[in-house]
Protein backbone atom coordinates (compact mmCIF):
# COMPACT_ATOMS: atom_id res chain seq x y z
CA UNK A 1 0.00 0.00 0.00
CA UNK A 2 1.55 3.16 -1.14
CA UNK A 3 1.49 6.01 1.73
CA UNK A 4 3.17 8.80 2.75
CA UNK A 5 5.98 8.00 4.88
CA UNK A 6 9.10 9.47 6.49
CA UNK A 7 11.95 11.08 4.57
CA UNK A 8 14.58 8.34 5.40
CA UNK A 9 12.09 5.48 4.98
CA UNK A 10 13.40 4.10 1.78
CA UNK A 11 16.77 4.37 2.71
CA UNK A 12 16.56 2.24 5.88
CA UNK A 13 13.91 -0.05 4.98
CA UNK A 14 13.70 -0.26 1.19
CA UNK A 15 10.81 -0.28 -1.17
CA UNK A 16 10.43 2.08 -3.90
CA UNK A 17 9.58 5.98 -3.86
CA UNK A 18 6.61 6.28 -6.97
CA UNK A 19 6.82 10.06 -6.35
CA UNK A 20 7.79 13.44 -4.48
CA UNK A 21 4.94 14.58 -3.80
CA UNK A 22 3.90 18.74 -3.36
CA UNK A 23 1.66 21.12 -3.69
CA UNK A 24 -2.13 20.08 -3.01
CA UNK A 25 -1.49 16.76 -3.63
CA UNK A 26 1.61 16.85 -0.70
CA UNK A 27 -0.99 19.17 1.65
CA UNK A 28 -3.81 16.55 1.12
CA UNK A 29 -1.09 13.36 1.91
CA UNK A 30 -0.13 15.31 5.00
CA UNK A 31 -3.74 15.63 5.96
CA UNK A 32 -4.78 11.72 5.63
CA UNK A 33 -1.15 11.29 7.71
CA UNK A 34 -2.13 13.34 10.61
CA UNK A 35 -5.36 11.67 10.94
CA UNK A 36 -3.31 8.00 10.80
CA UNK A 37 -0.93 9.25 13.36
CA UNK A 38 -4.07 10.70 15.76
CA UNK A 39 -5.70 7.40 15.66
CA UNK A 40 -2.47 5.28 16.37
CA UNK A 41 -1.83 7.25 19.01
CA UNK A 42 -5.42 6.90 20.38
CA UNK A 43 -5.63 3.28 19.85
CA UNK A 44 -2.09 2.99 21.71
CA UNK A 45 -1.44 5.80 24.07
CA UNK A 46 2.21 5.56 22.96
CA UNK A 47 4.30 9.22 23.66
CA UNK A 48 5.82 8.23 20.60
CA UNK A 49 3.02 8.14 18.62
CA UNK A 50 2.37 11.78 19.59
CA UNK A 51 5.61 12.77 18.41
CA UNK A 52 4.95 11.22 15.19
CA UNK A 53 1.77 13.44 15.18
CA UNK A 54 4.16 16.81 15.72
CA UNK A 55 6.15 15.73 13.05
CA UNK A 56 3.13 15.87 10.24
CA UNK A 57 2.26 19.32 12.01
CA UNK A 58 5.46 20.49 11.61
CA UNK A 59 5.40 19.59 8.31
CA UNK A 60 1.89 20.98 7.79
CA UNK A 61 3.04 24.27 9.18
CA UNK A 62 6.20 24.42 6.81
CA UNK A 63 3.22 24.72 4.06
CA UNK A 64 2.05 27.83 5.64
CA UNK A 65 5.46 28.94 5.93
CA UNK A 66 5.69 28.84 9.76
CA UNK A 67 8.65 26.99 11.72
CA UNK A 68 8.45 25.44 14.24
CA UNK A 69 9.09 28.44 16.78
CA UNK A 70 6.46 30.14 15.31
CA UNK A 71 4.13 27.27 15.51
CA UNK A 72 4.60 27.06 19.25
CA UNK A 73 4.49 31.20 19.23
CA UNK A 74 0.77 31.00 17.73
CA UNK A 75 0.21 27.80 20.57
CA UNK A 76 1.63 30.35 23.22
CA UNK A 77 -0.33 33.27 22.10
CA UNK A 78 -3.62 31.58 21.96
CA UNK A 79 -3.00 29.56 25.19
CA UNK A 80 -2.06 32.95 27.21
CA UNK A 81 -5.59 34.42 25.38
CA UNK A 82 -8.25 31.42 26.15
CA UNK A 83 -6.06 28.69 28.50
CA UNK A 84 -5.20 25.49 27.72
CA UNK A 85 -6.59 22.20 28.30
CA UNK A 86 -4.59 21.61 31.22
CA UNK A 87 -7.52 21.69 34.21
CA UNK A 88 -9.74 19.23 32.27
CA UNK A 89 -12.65 21.58 32.00
CA UNK A 90 -15.80 20.04 30.40
CA UNK A 91 -18.41 22.83 29.97
CA UNK A 92 -21.25 23.19 28.45
CA UNK A 93 -22.55 26.46 26.97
Amino acid sequence: MAKLVRDRIPELFGGRVLAELSGEAYAQALRAKLQEEVGEFLQSSEPEELADVLEVLHALAALQGLTPAALEQLRATKAAARGGFGRGLWWTP
